[in-house]
């Protein structure tokens, strides 16, 4: 688990260097760099030992001929059964690092390697046998990957901060990303803030000839091409079982102590549940977050539900404490995230790894994925009961749309009626993306500049989750839509982004085991009804946990892993005094990327309780901060 860099192009070698230096913080154990003059390219790593800890996993790693070399950040979970037949197949190892595993598997198979892997990844294999590089993320998109294409040739790292050393990559401001951040909080792949910055999609991989990307192409899909498989809730449930402890087992191999995640759900909980199971004989290190206020947010609190859990399963528990002094730490969390995403769920997620780390814990297991996959969030079962209105006249729609804006949103209860009827005017995928949206879209660009609205041009923030429903048959049904939107954005874009950006700040590996990819393809092909029933998501999950789980943690209320936002912005807490400052009319108007009168008017209408803007002033507060970090100051903190 590491950080990655490089080039192909008229880069020079202290670009290289400084590119790698930027995300030291991925990687404190050591550092490798391989520069080809001659051919014009350069890779960059920084390493976290997790697995093979002697020199021979050091990085960048060359073949026997010094021709092909590799740099990569992830785990590849079946890397034992990889080598075992390359070794058959006449291949000699130096180390036992999955690293020279997917060496040799390239030496062997080639682009094909990619159909083989069973883990995460982003890696980037120079092959100067053909002069060309191979880049690759794996289908979750667990591991981040941004490029740049410039005039001097194509930069990539795991962090856009590593690109920004070098000043051929533009910094101009995307003013459509920026509307869709306002819309959904985060960016879909592969737009990010920065206009000459791409992410490489989950599920891609790209070759770079000369500086330039000779192809692109996607090498894994979500599985929902998939008939639905005709089974019995019993037996489905005993496969989900077998499944999660299998994928939890696959993924505790490492050469360091494994802690976990344990928020007292029934994702971290099933997951520690098997880990314990997996190393009966060793005391479970768990980690979580006691906050401060949840409740005002319409959340229940997690920290009883995790002492439960551990004292249950027989682990031990480490708990961190914060409240509203969480605020101050806002300019790192925007950071090490890279993206200005519009969630203080992240801080959790920085504060818990930090916890881990100074309890000499590098590895954490994370529920992270069960929500996605299994279907765990209310808007699933919104989704649900549009059966009992989705037929009505588009008029009926209209009326029920309308009425729904003008309920009050000072009330969860309120909030969510209004988000579920809002936009049931909309056609059927358009609908879809609006359960992701946390604001009308005309209403959010009437909030970007004058100059930014034209550079939006009319382009609508739906369509890169509309063009993807492309690739799930029409005949599935509208949950399973939703879940492949789920995963293929939500969890790639913004859960799994920053679980890896918080994690990584502070040197911890996060693994997600409910995101094995036969688990997933599990998944996938289970019928609806075993998903969401009635209000219960997740519910052959549910019924996979009974025999290891308390009943009471299993049904607990659906919680939030977040904040109280709200209460932060609404009171006279650190985080008014930010907003007053990063918002304020001569910020605005110097930055030029949003109209200093609507936003205004939008914070007075918020404090007045007229409109819920919470999370849409807090994203404009994140860009303008990400912006001073980013741009003002070009990356350093």
């Amino acid at each position: 688990m590491c950080g990655i860099a490089g080039f192909s192009g008229n880069f020079s070698s202290d670009a290289l260097r400084r590119m790698g230096e930027r995300i030291a913080h991925r990687g404190s154990d050591s550092s490798g760099f391989f520069h080809s003059v001659e051919h014009g390219v350069g890779l960059a790593h920084r390493r976290l030992s997790i697995i093979d800890l002697s020199p021979a996993g050091s990085q960048p790693m060359s073949d026997a001929s010094g021709e092909v070399a590799i740099v990569f950040n992830g785990e590849i979970y079946n890397f034992k059964e990889l080598r075992a037949e390359l070794e058959h197949a006449g291949f000699s190892f130096r180390g036992h690092s999955d690293t020279e595993v997917l060496l040799n598997l390239y030496l062997h198979s080639g682009e094909s390697m990619l159909s083989r892997l069973n883990g995460v990844f982003a890696f980037a294999i120079w092959d100067g046998r053909t002069q060309s590089l191979f880049v690759a993320r794996d289908g979750l998109g667990v591991k981040p990957l941004y490029y740049s294409e410039t005039q001097a040739g194509v930069v990539f790292a795991s962090e856009i901060k590593s690109l920004l050393v070098n000043p051929e990559v533009s910094r101009e401001i995307d003013s459509y990303a920026v509307l869709m951040h306002l819309t959904y909080l985060w960016c879909p792949a592969p737009h990010t803030i920065l206009a000459g910055v791409k992410k490489l999609p989950p599920g891609y991989a790209m070759q770079i000839d000369n500086g330039k990307i000779a192809r692109k192409w996607k090498h894994y899909e979500l599985p929902y091409e998939q008939q639905i498989e005709k089974i019995s809730a019993e037996e489905a449930a005993l496969q989900v079982e077998q499944s999660v402890r299998t994928a939890v087992e696959r993924q505790m191999v490492a050469d360091v102590p494994v802690g976990a995640f344990l928020s007292g759900g029934l994702d971290s909980s099933s997951v520690v549940a098997f880990a314990k199971q997996v190393q009966p004989d060793v005391r479970l290190q768990c980690f979580t977050i006691g906050l401060e206020g949840i409740g005002d947010e319409g959340f229940s609190e997690d920290l009883p539900y995790a002492q439960r859990v551990a004292k249950h399963l027989g682990v031990d528990l480490h708990t961190i404490h914060v409240g509203a002094e969480m605020v101050d730490q806002l300019e790192t969390m925007i950071y090490h995230l890279d993206e200005p995403l519009a969630d203080p769920a992240p801080l959790n997620a920085l504060f818990i790894s930090k916890l881990a780390r100074e309890h000499d814990i590098k590895v954490l297991l994370s529920g992270a994925g069960g929500d996605d996959i299994f279907s765990g969030y209310r808007r699933h079962y919104a989704l649900q009961q549009e059966r009992y209105w989705d037929w009505s006249p588009k008029w009926v729609r209209q009326m029920m749309a309308g009425g729904a804006g003008m309920l009050p949103t000072q009330k969860p209860l309120l909030r969510r009626l209004r988000k579920a009827f809002e936009y049931a005017d909309l056609g059927t995928d358009e609908r879809l993306a609006s359960y992701f949206f946390w604001g009308k879209p005309d209403r959010l660009e009437a909030l970007l500049s004058a100059n930014s609205r034209l550079k939006v041009n009319g382009q609508s923030v739906s369509q890169p989750l509309i063009q993807a429903l492309e690739n799930v048959p029409k005949c599935r049904a509208p949950l399973d839509r939703m879940l492949f939107l789920e995963s293929k954005f939500f969890l790639a874009d913004h859960n799994l982004n920053y679980t890896d950006k918080m994690s990584m700040a502070v040197g911890v590996e996060v693994r997600v085991p409910l995101l094995d990819l036969d688990l997933v393809a599990l998944a996938a092909r289970l019928p609806v009804e075993y998903k969401q029933r009635g209000r219960d998501g997740k519910w052959i999950f549910k019924k996979a946990m009974e025999k290891h789980l308390p009943h009471d943690v299993i049904y607990r209320p659906k919680t939030g892993f977040g904040a109280p936002l709200r209460s932060w912005l609404h009171s006279e807490s650190k985080l008014k005094p930010l907003l007053m400052d990063v918002l304020s009319s001569e910020s605005i108007n110097r930055r030029g990327i949003f109209d200093a009168k609507s936003v205004a008017q939008l914070i007075a209408d918020d404090a007045h309780g007229k409109v819920d803007a919470t999370y849409t002033i807090f994203s404009m507060m994140c860009i303008e901060m990400w912006c001073r970090l980013f741009l003002d100051k070009d990356g350093v903190i």
